[in-house]
């Protein structure tokens, strides 16, 4: 009989947009559809300034509530063709996702993004986590990060913070989205990295240093 694979010893969560793949260009394209397509003012500067809650919350800012629907329809549509191609992957994002499988641990993504197309940029981009789960934000996370068992969970915005505190899992930050770090230590963030590239030497001495700590 074949032994069964142990199961991972510990998971790691990761935000999408800002953390592991720079989804402005694609973000901005579905826009250009959005404004298009109902010939109204969006200030897209202005929204690629600050991604990160949902699609929903932000189109508030431009559409009356009766029209909401409508306008997330249509950006949800254009985004498939408009938005996937053009996103890259942020610097360290695939070996971020890798240094955890490395070290025996399960890498999942939890993210606002409507999930079929968080799924269209990990599979364009060859990013493979164990799970994906997306719809979810701020402390709305906490709730795939404690299905998961998730210990840390690494973000860049805010909410991703909240979401690692509300789950108690501890909160990694990087400085590739909005937020400075500064910004993202004082909202309770326990390590800020300037991006991922730093994400898996930092892992390494982590798991090391827990498992000296679970031996002592």
């Amino acid at each position: 009989m074949n032994p069964q694979p142990s199961p991972p010893s510990f998971t790691v969560g990761f935000d999408l947009d800002l953390t592991l793949v720079d989804s402005r260009p694609g973000i901005r394209a579905s826009y250009e559809s959005l404004v298009a397509a109902t010939g109204t003012y969006i200030d897209i500067d202005l929204v690629c300034s600050r991604l990160g809650p949902p699609l929903e919350q932000e189109l508030r800012n431009w559409f009356p509530e009766e029209r909401i629907a409508e306008a997330s329809a249509i950006y949800l549509d254009a985004y498939p063709t408009r938005g996937i191609a053009s996103s890259p992957a942020l610097p360290g994002a695939r070996e971020a996702v890798a240094a955890v499988r490395e070290l025996g641990g399960k890498a999942i993504v939890v993210t606002a993004k409507l999930e079929r197309n968080a799924r269209l940029h990990l599979d364009h981009l060859g990013i493979e986590p164990d799970e994906l789960v997306g719809g979810l934000w701020a402390e709305q996370k906490a709730i795939a990060l404690r299905e998961h068992a998730a210990s840390v969970y690494v973000g860049d915005h805010l909410g991703d913070v909240l979401g690692a505190r509300t789950a108690g899992a501890l909160s990694v930050a990087v400085t590739t989205g909005p937020y400075g770090a500064e910004e993202l230590r004082a909202a309770g963030a326990d390590v800020v990295l300037a991006d991922l590239r730093g994400f898996p030497d930092w892992l390494r001495a982590y798991r090391a240093e827990a498992a000296e700590s679970s031996r002592a």
